[in-house]
């Protein structure tokens, strides 16, 4: 049998209670400081050494060529050509990718870096694949 007043007095004790969960769509989330969010790519660090794409366990990056190379760096007389450095690009697939961030750690010119980034849902599969020139 259910008492009327025991269940009064639990939802009296509710109301003046303060919430267990967050408004998150109407108010920011809380990150901590070591949350692995979003694989961020700067171009002008990476080698080409394909670390990254050996140490990722779900096959999520690829690093090509880029098809826009920088131009060579002029030739001084009498001494032999520089070559030019060449830029790669790269691409992540992020719904493959599990945020475990490996190629980050393995990276030896630190190119790749965790962002806060967490927000990534979209309808459109195509849109969680990223290129990043």
């Amino acid at each position: 049998m259910i008492h009327p007043a025991r269940v009064f007095r639990e939802v009296i004790k509710h109301l003046f209670r303060k919430p267990a969960t967050c408004a998150y769509p109407f108010e920011k989330a809380k990150i901590m400081p070591d949350f692995r969010g979003r694989i961020d790519f700067d171009s002008s660090k990476c080698i080409g050494c394909q670390m990254c794409v050996r140490a990722c366990p779900s096959k999520a990056i690829e690093i090509p060529l880029s098809k826009v190379q920088p131009p060579a760096p002029a030739q001084i007389e009498g001494q032999p050509p520089v070559p030019a450095k060449k830029k790669f690009d790269c691409i992540m697939k992020l719904d493959h990718c599990v945020y475990c961030a490996q190629c980050v750690e393995v990276c030896p010119k630190k190119a790749l870096i965790m962002t806060q980034d967490f927000e990534l849902a979209h309808v459109d599969r195509k849109e969680l694949r990223r290129h990043y020139t």
